[in-house]
């Protein structure tokens, strides 16, 4: 299957995996156009039971150099305050397709492209890929959740160093600070995050999907509010096909060996 979602972003499935590719040349600057294919096709993947898996791909020169910065300038405090709202619900929308999704980094992911990638679940970098967020280098800070998904990823400190800083952060450190999931060699990036997906597309969809919900939602609350989250999520996966089926083949074959529908 293929979409368009307007000029710039384009959805294709195979395998069960859906990648989510944007491209507009030369750096995939990320303006109203990418920000509302972006959003479509996110409750599009999420919408479509044929999609069990999610890849964001900016091509294998660059996945986003940050924010369109010729059409933010022009806008004052009104126009910037939509503008921002509707890139962080965009955002959002990626974030919460309730599928495991990977951000597929080549070159430069900076910016709204850094942020772009921290709505994924991994992210997976070639090794020349540079990182950061300059926003404080323009005079203004991360808008669309670098300062929040990022701090939820590296640690407040480190967060607070490379959006204080605005410096670029090379594939090694990334890496190492947690920030990327994984290294491979360029060129490699896109089929790298299908093998990291092909676990999950033909897994207990349900099971994923509360997975996911249970520790996102629970990052964002209290202990005990979590736990509790987690426990209805838990009984209300009790009675789906795919626990009938993967109790029952644990019984009879022992662990990983059940066949899930996603029902």
């Amino acid at each position: 299957m293929t979409g368009s979602f307007g000029e710039f972003v384009t959805v294709e499935v195979e395998d069960a995996v859906a990648v989510i590719r944007i491209d507009r040349p030369k750096m995939n600057a990320l303006n109203g156009a990418i920000r509302d294919g972006l959003r479509d096709a996110a409750r599009s993947v999420s919408a479509d039971e044929q999609v069990r898996a999610v890849i964001v791909w900016g091509g294998e020169r660059v996945f986003a150099a940050g924010a369109d910065i010729k059409e933010m300038e022009q806008y004052g405090y009104s126009e910037i305050a939509v503008w921002g709202r509707q890139l962080q619900d965009a955002f959002r929308d990626l974030a919460a397709i309730p599928k495991p999704t990977v951000a597929a980094v080549e070159g430069y992911a900076l910016g709204g492209g850094m942020e772009l990638s921290m709505t994924c679940d991994f992210r997976i970098a070639a090794t020349n890929a540079t990182f950061g967020q300059p926003e404080i280098l323009l005079g203004i800070i991360p808008g669309a959740g670098g300062t929040q998904r990022l701090a939820r990823l590296v640690g407040p400190a480190k967060a607070k160093d490379l959006v204080f800083s605005g410096r670029f952060v090379p594939a090694q450190e990334a890496l190492e600070i947690g920030l990327v999931d994984e290294l491979v060699e360029p060129g490699t990036v896109l089929a790298a995050a299908r093998a990291k997906l092909a676990p999950y597309a033909n897994g207990p969809a349900l099971a994923l999907r509360a997975a996911k919900e249970a520790i996102d939602r629970g990052l964002d609350g209290d202990l005990d509010t979590g736990l509790a989250f987690e426990t209805a999520l838990f009984a209300g996966l009790f009675g789906s096909d795919d626990q009938r089926a993967g109790m029952a083949s644990f019984l009879a074959n022992g662990p990983g060996k059940a066949t899930f529908t996603g029902r």
